[in-house]
């Protein structure tokens, strides 16, 4: 069979297995670093109370069998070995069914961690991860010929992040449609980049043309990933270099980065690299293997294909506890006003009435310190900083985790300080904590001057009133993060 291979993608093959063990090594490592705080054992949502009331069935994952923090640092930093011998083309000095394991493990162990992660990862991004780790499974080492059908359901997985982005947009907010979505995006986007300031005060008609460039990137171009070459190679490219325009004007974890990947596995290098080396065929078990798990993807796609058509169309699901074929999406809504949540906390035994005494905490990638030009961040994923532009949007998003944050603000819990870039009480805790709502916005170029500042903000209303922890217990684990 020799349409089944397809020689001539062997770079595309590599660089793509790169990228996504490099992804692999930061997510690992993100879990190692910040587990604690979040979901361990005297985490703000502790695994533990999660595996108790989930079965296994619906959250498959290691931890449900036993969970210990000793035992999610060993599967984190598992994970992020498994990730160097992969950067390091390991799976390549094996044999075929060892390198396979060796790209099996790394989504098994990231499978458990997200199965239990809750609201910290529900993120569309992990379960791209997940999809496209278990399709790398199959591609086989550098001197195997690549099998042309998992590199043609990597497309599909292409296929679905750009066309179901796109779809998201044109039904949920208006402005897509008039092109004017990116006088407000760059403003108010989740974690906003260095350069994030600059967009937004390009020319109103340079947006439009960006707004244009989305829907031709994300609605026209991905049925090319499907036609003959060079077509499909000019449509991954231009939707890779479009991927690396968000890099640049923002902070989005690894979701670009793995769209590039998947956007590079479909090109064609030859054309620049001349023929491809000489590759062997795959054995008879691991071709019998391919179209086996070909059949499940194409089973497994009926729901997230019928979700893109469906004028209900839901972004960032899973349809399947495995993430095996899921459905993408993102900003079918675009805020016009960005709303931050301040923290603060106060030594004082009672808090003053003017409000002095306050003082703020500082983290690593949200918008705080009015002339702090943001960081960038991505693709690493600071989950705590995410959250929290979700509660500036609803106190619904802040329900179960907000109250459990603050009080361990107020125990001076060091793993939940560790997740923040400034902690104004280091000798002891505050007495109080209190959270506050104000407007952002991105300073003009003539204030930028005058002042030094990249934002201005106005007070907004009360997120929090002022807590304290020798309050009732059950008022101290879930204070109303609307302030009422």
């Amino acid at each position: 069979m020799e349409w089944f291979t397809a020689p001539d993608y062997w770079l595309a093959r590599l660089v793509f297995q790169r990228v996504l063990a490099a992804v692999y090594l930061l997510a690992f490592l993100g879990a190692a670093l910040q587990f604690r705080a979040l979901i361990g054992e005297r985490g703000m949502l502790p695994v533990p109370r999660f595996v108790a009331r989930v079965p296994f069935w619906r959250a498959p994952s290691l931890f449900q069998l036993r969970y210990s923090d000793r035992l999610f640092a060993a599967v984190a930093w598992t994970g992020v070995l498994c990730s160097l011998a992969l950067l390091a083309g390991l799976d390549a000095e094996l044999p075929l069914w060892a390198g396979m394991v060796l790209w099996a493990l790394p989504w098994l162990l990231y499978l458990s961690i997200v199965n239990v992660g809750q609201t910290w990862y529900g993120f569309g991004w992990e379960s791209l991860l997940l999809e496209v780790g278990f399709l790398a499974v199959f591609l086989g080492p550098h001197d195997l010929a690549p099998p042309l059908l998992v590199l043609f359901l990597l497309r599909w997985v292409l296929f679905r992040v750009e066309f179901g982005a796109g779809l998201i947009k044109l039904r949920g907010d208006a402005c897509w449609r008039k092109l004017t979505c990116l006088d407000y995006h760059h403003e108010t986007q989740p974690m906003p980049g260095p350069l994030s300031w600059f967009f937004h005060h390009l020319p109103r008609p340079l947006h439009r043309v960006e707004a244009a460039a989305n829907h031709v990137t994300q609605l026209a171009l991905p049925f090319l990933l499907f036609t003959p070459q060079p077509v499909a190679s000019y449509a991954a490219a231009v939707m890779a270099l479009t991927q690396l325009w968000l890099v640049l004007s923002g902070n989005f974890a690894w979701l670009n980065w793995l769209t590039i990947a998947l956007a590079v596995s479909a090109i064609d290098f030859t054309p620049v690299t001349g023929a491809p080396p000489a590759l062997s065929r795959p054995p008879l078990w691991h071709e019998v293997l391919v179209l086996a798990v070909t059949a499940l993807v194409l089973v497994l796609s009926y729901r997230p294909a019928r979700n893109l058509l469906s004028r209900r169309q839901v972004m960032n699901t899973s349809f399947d506890p495995l993430h095996l074929v899921n459905t993408y999406g993102a900003f079918g809504t675009v805020g016009r006003v960005r709303q931050e949540i301040a923290v603060e906390g106060t030594e004082e035994a009672v808090p003053l009435p003017d409000g002095a005494g306050w003082k703020e905490y500082g983290f690593h990638g949200k918008p705080g310190e009015l002339t702090r030009l943001p960081r960038q961040f991505a693709p690493y994923h600071l989950r705590l900083d995410w959250m929290m532009w979700f509660a500036a949007l609803s106190p619904a998003y802040a329900r179960s985790w907000f109250g459990p944050f603050v009080e361990r603000l107020l125990d001076g819990d060091r793993d939940t300080l560790r997740l923040l870039r400034h902690n104004p009480f280091p000798d002891a805790p505050p007495r109080f904590v209190r959270a506050r709502v104000y407007r952002y916005r991105y300073t003009t170029w003539d204030e930028l001057r005058a002042t030094g500042a990249w934002w201005q903000r106005a007070y907004v209303r009360e997120f929090l009133p002022p807590t304290r922890l020798d309050t009732p217990r059950s008022t101290a684990e879930t204070p109303d993060p609307s302030g009422r």
